[in-house]
């Protein structure tokens, strides 16, 4: 889960299990290559983040990769880079790389600037949403778990259901002075039988989300390490994950830079109002359209559809 306001009060952050308060003194920088902004990371706002707000300093709270347990983090920037406050459990390299990974902090920006040099409608973007990047879920099982949740509602429904699952099943952090909910476990989620605001179907599909997570399916590297296509074949092989939401856990979870995802409707709509189009491209034509933003298809995208968002593309 990720959240963003203000500014953080006196004192480190603290994690609340049941009664108890626990207090551990962890931290890592991230020196970003390129340009890059928290506030505008914490301002990114998707599925379970909407409605977030910009703010001086952002919090995540997630299930760690390989399932020991949870971390809470609060993050602030300044001119010698990206500053974490970590609680929880987790080593803290590998909680380290997975905020990298969370807040595409695992890229070369400067890399990045060079598709705006071969494409002005890009550079114009990259201006004006200076130092945005992408911002994912926490993991592939996040997203493969929000896919089962979000189907077929609407999205502050489905991200209310998923609040409430991590402060009934997950774990509650304060950090910097607001509590912050991290999903529950694979294990944890093997134990509803129910739950409120979902039916007896997608608690099933959640169960199988937990299990291939567990059995290592849904494990960042392993998809990482797979071309897209074989990526997104063996995620629709999960219980309630079709070719959209197989695509948003590839787009939206692994970091990949440039995977082009040419079958979102509202992304095509974005190309065609940027690009002074008619109508929106077909995706074969799309994929041409987008070959000079190569290594960085899916940057370039998700920035189109940001701004199409902002400006009622439809």
């Amino acid at each position: 889960m990720i959240a963003a306001r203000g500014a953080a009060p006196a004192g480190r952050p603290q994690v609340r299990r049941g009664s108890s308060l626990l207090r551990v003194a962890r931290s890592f920088t991230i020196v970003p290559r390129g340009p890059f902004s928290l506030e505008r990371a914490a301002g990114f706002g998707f599925g379970p983040t909407t409605g977030a707000a910009p703010g001086d300093l952002m919090r995540l709270a997630f299930p760690v990769d390989d399932f020991a347990g949870h971390a809470g983090v609060v993050l602030h920037q300044d001119a010698a880079g990206v500053h974490a406050e970590v609680e929880g459990e987790g080593d803290l390299d590998a909680v380290r790389a997975q905020v990298a990974r969370t807040l595409s902090l695992d890229h070369d920006g400067e890399a990045w600037l060079e598709v705006g040099r071969r494409d002005p409608v890009v550079a114009r973007l990259q201006a004006e949403y200076a130092g945005l990047r992408p911002v994912l879920f926490g993991s592939p099982y996040e997203a493969a778990a929000w896919s089962i949740v979000s189907a077929r509602r609407q999205t502050r429904q489905s991200a209310a259901v998923r609040r409430r699952l991590g402060e009934e099943h997950g774990r509650v952090f304060t950090l910097a002075g607001e509590e912050l909910a991290a999903f529950p476990l694979p294990a944890a989620l093997l134990e509803l039988d129910a739950f409120r605001g979902l039916d007896g179907g997608k608690v099933e599909r959640l169960h199988a989300v937990a299990r291939a997570a567990l059995d290592g399916r849904l494990d960042p590297e392993r998809l990482r390490a797979m071309d897209p296509e074989a990526a997104l074949a063996d995620l629709r092989t999960l219980p309630g994950i079709g070719p959209f939401y197989a695509g948003l856990i590839v787009v939206r979870a692994l970091g990949l830079a440039d995977v082009l995802p040419a079958g979102e409707p509202r992304v095509l709509a974005a190309a065609a109002h940027h690009y002074g189009l008619d109508a929106p491209l077909e995706p074969a034509a799309f994929a041409a359209l987008a070959e000079p933003w190569r290594p960085f298809r899916t940057w370039a995208a998700v920035l189109l559809r940001v701004s199409g968002d902002r400006a009622g593309v439809a």
